[in-house]
């Protein structure tokens, strides 16, 4: 079945445009609440992020669920990866994130977890979008559901993610710049760092509905860049505006991607003999890193875009780390999803360990020079189809040779034509990939 409305990553989109309208999310949460009251307990938790759309959406939802017969917990503004973990920790059928992400706040989405606190199996949203085609038929009175709001949340997620650092581990020897991005982490991170010994300068921790990933997070680094400077921090830590995604800057004022952050991660938890025996990135993943992990002995494994694929290499290997170098990283042994804020947790405790900054451990891994250019489209393209873009892309692949490579994909959220061209020559990527992304823009603008 061809899937109408969810992505890769739930349903996203500008609010008050199809879908994200208070009337499609009214019948989403009844559409939801039709097929999680096959699975027993029927139980919803709702966490959001600060956009001022969240109440709108958070209102229509269980409204939704309730007509469907669903009880649900309100969490209020909390991290994508704490309605994970709370999703588990209340044993509920299912937990629901009203959150666009890195997306300005014009934007909103929804996704779903699992019981298990994983992104919800492909099936299961077919099965949710063919209620979405039928008619709102609202349970009996006695069997609609109620609505409790938690107000321990926050507190919960705090403790949870304290015990996956040792106890005889203490932050006190660091200063952090923490950038909340003006989203839901500002209740939960800020106290996790400084409940642990930090000292924590904390920026972007004041969301008023519109302000959330301004300037500010894992996709805008210049002024956590300019306070780590400023405070003379040990580290800048950045979070996004749902908290799942992580970027860090060195006490140089350098950037620390993901790909950086699994591999200082790897190299940590594989000294302590903690790791197994494999890492999983992605197809966008730095040559790097690959070569890094390779040269601790271990395996690491390519998955598609998208942390609910990284996370089915993850189980198929048994691993218990992997991500993006977007941030997303996974330490499945803590959560089953990406938790920018768990990440965080395990590079400190590689620096608290090893005795060593940021900047001297991002060393574990060479990075290679990555061009990325995001085309947006005005129509769907085929690409792999496409004569005149696949001989734009051989013809790159033909001038790196076995110095690089060349990747095309869909965004799963965005219009956009992602053009990467990886190599040992920045300049050159940087003209290759402009070149690829020309004939990409051309074709997307034939009439």
């Amino acid at each position: 079945m061809s899937r109408k409305y969810f992505g890769t990553d739930g349903i996203r989109g500008e609010i008050g445009k199809s879908p994200m309208t208070p009337d499609f999310a009214l019948k989403l949460g009844w559409a939801a609440g039709k097929v999680l009251t096959k699975q027993g307990n029927p139980l919803v938790v709702i966490g959001k992020d600060t956009r001022i759309s969240g109440y709108m959406l958070e209102t229509a939802l269980q409204a939704g669920l309730v007509a469907a017969g669903i009880n649900v917990h309100l969490l209020g503004p909390m991290p994508t990866p704490a309605v994970s973990y709370l999703t588990r920790t209340f044993r509920a059928s299912a937990g629901i994130v009203i959150s666009a992400s890195h997306n300005p706040y014009q934007d909103n989405g929804v996704k779903f977890f699992s019981s298990e606190g994983t992104k919800l199996a492909d099936e299961v949203e077919e099965e949710i979008e063919s209620y979405l085609e039928r008619e709102i038929e609202t349970v009996s009175s006695e069997k609609l559901g109620k609505v409790t709001r938690i107000e321990d949340a926050a507190g919960r997620y705090i403790e949870f993610c304290k015990r996956a650092i040792p106890t005889n581990i203490s932050f006190e020897s660091l200063r952090i710049v923490l950038d909340c991005a003006n989203g839901a982490t500002y209740q939960v991170s800020p106290h996790v760092l400084a409940e642990l010994g930090a000292d924590v300068i904390t920026i972007a921790d004041e969301p008023n509905g519109i302000n959330i990933n301004h300037n500010c997070g894992a996709t805008s680094l210049e002024t956590l860049t300019a306070s780590v400077k400023q405070y003379r921090a040990d580290i800048g830590i950045a979070l996004d505006g749902d908290g799942d995604r992580l970027m860090m800057v060195d006490d140089k004022g350098e950037i620390v991607d993901g790909d950086e952050a699994i591999a200082i991660i790897a190299h940590h938890k594989h000294q302590e003999g903690t790791l197994g025996n494999d890492v999983v990135g992605t197809l966008m993943s730095n040559l790097g890193l690959q070569q890094a992990i390779e040269k601790l002995g271990l395996n690491f494994h390519r998955a598609d875009v998208g942390d609910r694929y990284v996370m089915e290499l993850l189980r198929k290997y048994n691993g218990i780390l992997g991500g993006e170098g977007s941030g997303h990283i996974i330490a499945r042994d803590r959560i089953p999803t990406g938790d920018g804020t768990i990440a965080a947790l395990q590079i400190l405790h590689a620096m608290v360990s090893s005795k060593k900054s940021l900047h001297e451990l991002k060393h574990v891994m060479k990075k290679y020079p990555q061009t990325l250019k995001n085309v947006r489209i005005t129509k769907k393209i085929n690409f792999s189809e496409d004569q005149d873009i696949q001989e734009a892309v051989k013809k790159a692949e033909g001038q790196l040779g076995s110095r690089g490579r060349v990747l095309l994909r869909a965004s799963g959220t965005e219009p956009l034509i992602r053009v990467m061209v990886e190599g040992d020559d920045p300049e050159e990527t940087e003209q290759l990939a402009k070149d690829i992304a020309i004939v990409v823009e051309k074709i997307s603008n034939k009439i």
